[in-house]
């Protein structure tokens, strides 16, 4: 379905960020890369779908990189049809502990890259008449959850911005879109599961059971593979007139 395009996904060495690339990747999609840890296994991952797959190292808080990103990919591939603005990072403390300067890290990587990447790419979709924006919020783009101010807040942005970049490319064949997972067994929320399992004495199979407990009425996590079907759904033709949608994917948790 998608044979022929470019797909740019920040974030994709690991996590939901791979579980869309590698989605996108068996739609026919050449791949554009960004992250760090095991890059090239993740491009291994990746290649083996039979795809061209380039990488780029952008630090995602750095406009400059962001930009130097998007004109290697450009460069590559011709243009970005498909940009997936997934990079993001976390940290929990109340308001008044808040680090200043994670405060900073985290709108810069979770919702600063996304507007930067979303400008760049945007002129040759107008030109082309043709491009997808796929925004991975959270379902903390919805609702909010004590101690989590820096994500919360960038997430809120996210699905704001989504919105807006919808509407002013409502008449064109560009359309953005959110999708806001619950809880997925990233990396980043394994950390947060074995945190709580240190903190309660906790075996790491109760401690996933009370993580999921707290929130996720369905008890169980979503996967970066449902994530990536949802991302497919967005770039087929059935998601054309789809437009500044939050679609969580959350086990009910915003439905509460």
């Amino acid at each position: 379905m998608l044979k022929g395009k470019t797909a740019l996904v920040t974030g994709s060495t690991s996590g939901i960020g791979l579980g869309i690339a590698k989605a996108l990747a068996a739609q026919g999609a050449n791949i554009v890369m960004n992250g760090f840890g095991d890059v090239a296994g993740a491009q291994a991952e990746v290649a083996a779908l039979g795809v061209q797959v380039a990488y780029h190292g952008a630090d995602m808080s750095k406009p400059d990189e962001i930009a130097a990103m998007m004109t290697y990919a450009a460069e590559r591939f011709g243009r970005v049809d498909i940009l997936v603005n997934n990079a993001g990072i976390q940290h929990v403390a109340r308001v008044e502990n808040f680090p200043p300067e994670r405060w900073d890290a985290i709108i810069a990587i979770n919702l600063s890259s996304a507007f930067h990447a979303t400008r760049l790419a945007l002129p040759a979709m107008q030109a082309a008449g043709w491009g997808r924006i796929i925004n991975v919020a959270s379902v903390h783009g919805l609702v909010a959850s004590a101690e989590k101010s820096a994500y919360v807040t960038a997430k809120h942005g996210v699905v704001g911005l989504t919105k807006v970049t919808a509407l002013e490319n409502a008449t064109s064949g560009i359309t953005c879109n959110a999708i806001c997972p619950g809880w997925v067994l990233t990396p980043l929320v394994q950390k947060q599961v074995d945190a709580k399992a240190a903190a309660l004495g906790l075996s790491n199979d109760d401690a996933k059971k009370l993580l999921l407990g707290e929130k996720e009425p369905s008890m169980q996590f979503t996967t970066p593979e449902e994530l990536g079907a949802l991302a497919v759904f967005f770039c087929s033709p059935a998601g054309n007139n789809v437009r500044g949608v939050a679609w969580n994917m959350d086990g009910g948790w915003a439905a509460q």
